[in-house]
């Protein structure tokens, strides 16, 4: 096992739009992911557009487990520019979103607001401490669908997709919703 990397809980839902009271203007960062082809890295780069101060990261993540995307692995290196420069010519797979952060029945969120081809995709993450927190969260009236076990919404399987996608897929989770109520 590589001790290496924190573990992360998480859960994913689509959501319509950012909830009250939070809006487009909110604080919010600006988050660019470079997926590279074939494997399980990424280049992050983070902009505050407040201070304009920027953070890049170079990031591998995985799944636990197979069987459950709640549960994974993140190991990250903070570059510097010239190394951060170094990258660069990865980019090019490219997913760009603005992240909100807001707090809601004492538990708080991530607010992912996708911009370019995936613009109308928004999630809403939340992240825990145990296993216990993880399963007795009870969704929020704002989620729509939990996606979080659905490797579609994987930003490495994003990169290569759109809203019209986004919009065929959501439809096939709701047909499977309403069929098993």
């Amino acid at each position: 096992m590589n001790n290496t990397a924190q573990t992360e809980l998480n859960r994913l839902f689509l959501i319509e739009s950012l909830p009250e009271p939070l809006t487009p203007a909110s604080s919010h960062l600006q988050i660019f992911d470079n997926y590279i082809e074939n494997t399980r890295i990424r280049l992050r780069a983070i902009r505050d557009p407040y201070s304009k101060e920027w953070t890049h990261i170079l990031q591998q993540s995985f799944a636990l487990t197979t069987e459950d995307g709640a549960i994974t692995k993140l190991a990250e290196i903070h570059l510097n520019e010239a190394e951060y420069a170094a990258f660069e010519r990865f980019e090019g797979r490219e997913i760009r979103k603005n992240r909100y952060f807001h707090e809601f029945d004492r538990v708080s969120f991530a607010f992912d607001v996708y911009l370019g081809p995936l613009w109308g995709l928004n999630t809403a993450k939340v992240e825990f401490e145990t296993r216990e927190q993880l399963e007795s969260l009870i969704p929020p009236p704002f989620a729509i669908f939990e996606v979080t076990t659905d490797p579609f919404f994987a930003g490495s399987n994003l990169v290569e997709k759109n809203f019209a996608d986004i919009q065929a897929e959501v439809a096939k989770v709701a047909a499977n919703t309403i069929s098993q109520n």
